[in-house]
């Protein structure tokens, strides 16, 4: 039926739902800032109100004030439950996807064990901490978060990283990134920020990939998100491995103790691997090696024995330290410079045995960030409190029924009763009539069923009135949420030079994706408030030219660099838990295989001998077999490589493209390279040039397995 049409008859049935399409856009705008600096795109105050396709409603056609904040109470105060804005937008969001998750649907789990290595009962009485030695098991999922389950493992990602701990007291649940601050500052913008940087809407791509249109124009948009988006574009972004990566709780949580007391805490992940990252090409490349590089690289290292483990770190601080801040310790897109408040270690996470089926255990694994044990309680952090409605309320898109606790993966190791019964897919078997109480049916003999229990139970942290006055109800952001910049220059400025480079590099090769001109104008825009010469970097890069730079809402300050959030600056120059590739070919000499080989395994890493064929190869001293045929082993899978090669073998490979591109590779990505002589002729074919990391086989142990960052110019161009 036209628009135009008058419909005829009754109301309900003519109420259809063509009549209620977006508008189309072509309206009048305010734009402002609110309190906290966040954008605010409203109908323009003399406009008209009687159109009612301008206007931003709820599902039932109720007009919306302010789609940027939740409701809560006092400016610093918790989200309300009463605001049925939130909480439909959120709850249309949780059910968009059948059965895949909307975020981290690609993902990778596997089992281990906590221990606790220092108690801390004064911070604490959560049961797992008070006692050194203290263990559980665990059960973690690594993800990524934009690209849907058949994505690759390696795309320009944050990646999610979340831990299952079984506790005597319950299930904790740490659920959080690979970094440490997020995009957004309220829940109310999730939805916004997901729809934007998945596929776009009417073409159904790009697939796992932030560089496109609607991303940058939401992030243009969002001056919240610089600090986050210099995460995004770092080195961070695409990690060498799974056990390659730190965790972060994101959130700010408290600890109370048994006495009641209560202090902030941000929870940390630190790899005793250390960091690795890769590099932009070598990631691409990665992609079409092995689609699945982070999770056979997961699997392989568990099933070898060489079990990946994290320190979990603590930072702890109160209300009276976070008062004198120049920031907002309940703003998500912040964090606290370790050189302010050092990460003191607490325990230790091992991953020693893989899953026993993928979809009972991997794809049905429920994370609640509403998990916690006593000790443990939650901040009035918007972001959090968002979190907290959204984990469970997806649950039953997902898993199909409220009782998904009772799958095996999520159900918990310790006792839990309660009066709940039913639903679809009950595998309980409660006996009796006790499913209410108070009862007295213990009177007469029946069992009465459990009851709460003040002494143990968990009780939340009364006090609501830091800085906020709990009285007021309030679609509002406090003050000091309004600094965007001053830690994302902080980031960038902690950075290498090297790393710099790969950050303005990222952003010139995601902008130049973006068709929107006024777009990748307003992102630089941005910039120039994170870092003069970094605006000009992508500015260059783009060939545009600089734009007028962007009103802050809060002038940035400038804070004191942290290594920490270097990669390079804290970077392990190790061989364990490293893969090399050692490429050998007929005639090699098996005796400095066999020498190489067992001096990488003696130091903790791995040795995968790659040859033109996978069969028994004729060597000097008898008959070898490799680990990958050559064509199907690229450079890029491994971490350094070796190859030991007669000449007359050697000068044959020159012919092979992909024995070239090995070598080329690897010197791209500015890995170490251990040759003999016999093989000079062929680097020289991939134009490999003698430098500290191109060395002799005798030396390959002393050059180690680390990037030869110095050698970067030398083979591209970076912004």
């Amino acid at each position: 039926m036209p628009k135009s049409s008058k419909p005829a008859g009754s109301p309900s049935l003519t109420n259809s739902l063509h009549h209620h399409a977006p508008g189309s856009g072509q309206i009048d705008v305010d734009e402002g800032v609110g309190v906290g600096g966040e954008t605010q795109q409203t109908i323009a105050s003399d406009g008209d109100h009687q159109d009612g396709t301008a206007h931003l409603t709820d599902n039932f056609g109720h007009r919306i004030s302010d789609n940027q904040n939740s409701l809560r109470a006092g400016e610093r105060g918790p989200t309300l439950l009463e605001d049925f804005v939130l909480r439909e937008k959120i709850f249309h969001f949780d059910h968009e996807r059948i059965p895949e998750r909307i975020v981290h649907a690609r993902g990778s789990g596997a089992h281990g064990v906590f221990e606790c290595t220092k108690a801390i009962p004064e911070l604490t009485k959560a049961s797992i901490l008070q006692k050194k030695g203290n263990s559980c098991p665990v059960f973690v999922r690594f993800s990524t978060v934009a690209g849907g389950a058949g994505s690759i493992d390696t795309p320009r990602d944050v990646r999610g990283f979340a831990v299952k701990l079984y506790t005597d007291s319950g299930n904790w649940d740490l659920v959080g990134n690979n970094i440490p601050v997020f995009f957004i500052q309220d829940a109310m913008k999730f939805p916004d920020l997901v729809h934007s940087v998945k596929m776009e809407a009417d073409r159904g791509y790009p697939q796992a990939a932030s560089a496109h249109d609607t991303f940058w124009d939401f992030i243009g948009l969002m001056p919240e998100a610089m600090h986050m988006i210099m995460w995004a574009m770092s080195d961070r972004a695409i990690p060498r491995s799974l056990r390659m990566m730190e965790g972060f709780g994101v959130n700010t949580f408290r600890f109370v103790n048994a006495k009641g007391e209560a202090r902030f805490v941000k929870f940390h992940w630190k790899p005793v691997l250390g960091i690795q990252s890769t590099t932009w090409d070598e990631a691409v490349k990665i992609a079409g090696a092995d689609p699945d590089f982070h999770r056979r690289d997961l699997f392989e290292a568990i099933e070898a024995g060489d079990y990946p483990a994290w320190d979990l770190g603590v930072q702890v601080f109160d209300e009276n330290w976070a008062a004198q801040q120049p920031y907002d310790v309940l703003d998500a897109t912040k964090l606290i410079p370790e050189e302010e408040i050092p990460v003191e270690i607490v325990g230790r996470m091992t991953l020693n045995r893989n899953v026993d089926n993928f979809f009972a255990e991997t794809e049905q694994a429920a994370f609640l960030p509403s998990n916690i044990i006593p000790g443990i309680d939650f901040s009035n952090d918007p972001l959090l409190q968002g979190r907290l409605f959204s984990y469970l309320d997806t649950q039953k898109s997902r898993l199909g029924t409220t009782n998904f606790h009772q799958i095996p993966i999520n159900a918990p190791k310790c006792p839990f009763h309660n009066f709940q019964r039913d639903g679809m897919m009950q595998t309980l078997v409660p006996t009796g009539r006790a499913n209410y109480e108070p009862n007295s049916l213990a009177d007469a003999g029946e069992d009465g069923g459990p009851r709460a229990c003040p002494e143990t139970g968990f009780s939340s942290f009364t006090a609501n009135d830091e800085r906020n006055d709990p009285a007021q109800k309030l679609r509002i952001r406090a003050e000091l949420f309004a600094d965007h910049y001053s830690q994302a220059r902080l980031f960038y400025r902690s950075q290498t030079e090297n790393e710099q480079a790969h950050i303005a590099s990222a952003l010139v090769f995601e902008l130049s994706k973006v068709q929107l001109d006024h777009v990748r104008a307003r992102v630089v825009s941005r910039l120039r408030n994170i870092d003069e010469d970094l605006a000009k970097r992508v500015a260059d890069g783009l060939a545009i030219d600089l734009p007028e730079k962007a009103k802050a809402a809060k002038a940035p300050v400038d804070m004191p660099p942290s290594d920490a959030l270097s990669i390079q600056k804290q970077a392990k120059d190790m061989l364990e838990g490293r893969k090399v590739g050692i490429l050998f070919s007929e005639g090699s000499d098996k005796g400095s295989i066999d020498t190489l080989k067992a001096g990488i395994e003696k130091a903790g890493g791995t040795a995968f001998l790659v040859a033109p064929k996978v069969g028994g190869i004729k060597v000097k001293g008898g008959t070898l077999k490799a680990d990958g045929q050559l064509a199907g082993s690229p450079s890029v899978l491994f971490d350094a490589v070796a190859s030991i090669l007669m000449p007359d073998a050697a000068e044959k490979l020159t012919k092979d493209g992909a024995a070239v591109q090995w070598f080329m590779d690897a010197y791209g990505h500015c890995k170490t390279i251990a040759h003999c002589k016999g093989t000079q002729i062929l680097l020289d074919k991939a134009n490999v040039e003698p430098d500290g990391g191109v060395v002799s086989i005798e030396n390959f142990m002393k050059a180690g397995v680390k990037r030869h960052w110095a050698r970067e110019p030398k083979v591209r161009d970076l912004a």
